[in-house]
């Protein structure tokens, strides 16, 4: 699995972590201070990036945790039928198919900007 391990502390909004064995993108990050009981902790919010569910996380801010490596690839639109669009990859040409987005209109031969992590693929706005 493309992922690699950070200390909470490390991340930031905007940034990637793995939160229920799914990829989230971080919204909020605010950190508590020590207390009397224990070290500093982190509370990071997170939406799913391939499928938009709400997660939060509540860890120390010297934890570690998974954060996933997620690639930014360029495709090509092949050609569309119904709500699917077929798209060649530009760098390995390797063709798949993808669910095109309700905000989005494909046109055949469109250049587009997708993320990819574990065979999971989403087109970025």
């Amino acid at each position: 699995m493309p992922r690699e391990q950070k200390q909470v502390r490390e991340l930031q909004e905007g940034s990637y972590v793995m939160m229920d064995d799914s990829p989230c993108k971080i919204n909020a990050y605010s950190t508590a201070k020590p207390g009397k009981h224990g070290s500093a902790k982190a509370r990071i919010e997170g939406k799913g990036v391939f499928d938009d569910r709400k997660r939060s996380l509540s860890q120390p801010v010297d934890a570690k945790v998974w954060v996933p490596i997620i690639q930014r690839k360029q495709g090509q639109v092949v050609s569309i039928s119904g709500d699917d669009a077929q798209v060649m990859d530009l760098d390995t040409y390797e063709t798949f198919t993808m669910r095109v987005p309700e905000d989005e209109d494909f046109t055949p031969d469109q250049n587009i900007e997708y993320l990819e992590y574990e065979g999971q693929r989403k087109v970025v706005g």
